[in-house]
């Protein structure tokens, strides 16, 4: 509904759970899904002139720093907003808005500085922003500071004035008060607001509660309904985006990309999140909203290959008694078949063998080595010049000529810097199930996978198939360490998966014993250190 407006404040409000470091990556990825996903207004952190600049930080000092972090991103149809909280952040520190990648700026204020407050308000309004007024805890006006505050906003006409539950108190006879003194009495031209905390675990009900308030009762005012993905955010945290969305997509006829928001709690905030023991869970989500055993989400995501579209593709193919009983079998079967995604590769094969023809072959991996030996790499490539593919990662010391792809989970977190920086991929057919015709190359997953082994898509594995199946003779590897239960895996702790630890013996014994069946048609070099225990080096 247009007058219905979904906004995300994650890279705001969830700063508050980790000092508002994301990391450059993780907030250009959020940033870009969340446009994915049809979000209308995307609130980027906050303003704050205390801070100093950081480029991996949503909290910034002025308008330009905005500027540096998102300025060069697509934010299609969304309104791009950020927060002050009122004495923090001076005009000085505020370009006009037709200078600035801000359409709007949101003001957080306590009830006893709601003059000054609105008076800041009406002076970024002449600057040009679309100013939100956020009445920080709401639960601390009464009826008649609550009309005051209403007159200063008729006043001002601010694009929205927001009840901000900052302690999560509300119920929803408390929400439904304040709205109906607010709906009634404000100018009808600004929106109302609403920004639930979870303290009670009122922060989705209430939601819905204003909802289906302003649909029923055919309310004409605009709406503007706060979230952050996966509910991120200070103390119990916030009303879960991905929930706001899906019953705006169920029952106002809305058509949020759901699977782009999970996307972003898979790849970019549970790395934040700190699992309880109990509580509202991703996991569970998945499951419900698909009618199934919640062992089957587990299993799916416990491969760490799939992304999040993905499995809920996946488990939209369950059926009959399959859904609600496990049947481990049964879903890796579905997920084999689902990885198959059949594709004639003849084209591909015949360019690739051609291109590699004649060259040595850098194959580079993402282990700790690449890191920890990168002169010895650094040296070999300066004197020998080999054509360099890199899988399943970007390397950060060395520019790979290819990038190999098996793994779709991988992708999702790549997506953004394979799409700036225009690397040719070669890709597994069941990567590119979604995204046909993306990539330079395409190779058939179903003649490189293993069926019979425990992992049938080990990415070393499935690119050392390709080698032969290419006629390569010989290939040099870096960056392949084997696994250790004890030190790190991956030169970046963020690839690590926590499955790894307890198959280190399976996965070493099976990259050994594949390594020695390829003797006789693929010479096999490590140019970095090898846990293998193998004869070929």
């Amino acid at each position: 509904m247009s007058d219905i407006k979904l906004l995300d404040c994650t890279l705001r409000d969830g700063g508050y759970v980790n000092d508002w470091l994301f990391g450059h990556d993780n907030m250009v990825s959020i940033f870009e899904r969340l446009v994915d996903a049809g979000m209308e207004i995307i609130e980027v952190g906050f303003l704050d002139e205390r801070r100093p600049f950081d480029m991996d930080r949503s909290i910034m000092p002025d308008t330009d720093s905005v500027e540096k972090i998102y300025g060069k991103l697509d934010r299609k149809q969304a309104m791009v907003v950020g927060m002050i909280d009122y004495g923090t952040c001076s005009l000085s520190h505020i370009k006009p808005a037709a200078e600035s990648f801000l359409d709007g700026i949101r003001v957080i204020f306590k009830k006893h500085l709601r003059e000054p407050a609105m008076r800041f308000c009406a002076e970024l309004k002449a600057l040009g922003y679309k100013v939100f007024a956020q009445l920080v805890s709401v639960t601390s006006y009464n009826d008649e500071e609550m009309l005051d505050l209403v007159r200063l906003a008729n006043e001002v006409k601010p694009y929205a004035v927001s009840i901000v539950d900052t302690y999560g108190l509300l119920h929803q006879d408390n929400v439904m008060h304040y709205f109906e003194l607010i709906d009634n009495n404000m100018d009808p031209e600004i929106s109302i607001g609403y920004h639930a905390h979870n303290n009670f675990q009122m922060g989705y009900a209430n939601c819905i509660a204003m909802l289906t308030k302003k649909v029923n009762d055919n309310i004409k005012r605009p709406m503007v309904i706060d979230g952050t993905i996966y509910g991120m955010g200070k103390s119990a945290g916030n009303a879960p985006l991905e929930l706001l969305a899906m019953y705006m997509n169920q029952r106002m006829g809305t058509h949020y990309q759901i699977s782009q928001i999970l996307e972003a709690v898979d790849a970019n905030i549970t790395q934040f999140y700190q699992a309880p023991t109990w509580g509202y869970n991703m996991f569970y989500y998945l499951a419900a909203s698909n009618d199934c055993h919640p062992n089957y989400v587990s299993y799916l995501m416990d491969k760490r290959t799939l992304s999040v579209k993905s499995i809920n593709d996946l488990l939209g193919k369950l059926e009959g008694e399959k859904q609600l009983a496990f049947d481990k079998k049964y879903i890796e079967q579905l997920y084999i078949d689902y990885q198959k995604n059949e594709v004639n590769d003849d084209d591909a094969c015949a360019a690739l063998k051609k291109a590699f023809a004649g060259k040595k072959l850098l194959l580079v991996g993402p282990g700790a080595s690449m890191k920890n030996q990168c002169a010895k790499i650094r040296h070999y490539v300066e004197a020998e010049k080999p054509t360099i593919i890199s899988i399943n990662h970007i390397p950060s010391d060395l520019v790979p000529d290819y990038i190999f792809l098996s793994n779709a989970k991988r992708y999702v977190q790549l997506a953004t810097r394979l799409s700036k920086e225009k690397y040719p991929i070669i890709a597994t057919s069941n990567v590119t199930g979604t995204t046909p015709d993306a990539f330079a190359y395409v190779l058939n997953f179903s003649t490189l996978m293993d069926k019979d082994a425990e992992f049938v898509d080990n990415s070393l594995a499935m690119m050392l198939r390709a080698m032969v199946n290419l006629g390569v003779k010989t290939v040099t590897l870096a960056g392949f360490d084997g696994y250790s239960a004890r030190r790190a895996n991956y030169f970046d702790s963020d690839m690590e998966y926590d499955f790894v630890k307890k198959k280190v013996e399976y996965l070493n014994t099976y990259m050994e014993s594949f390594l020695a069946s390829l003797k006789d048609t693929l010479e096999v070099r490590f140019l970095t250190d090898t846990r293998y225990n193998t004869e070929i080096r």
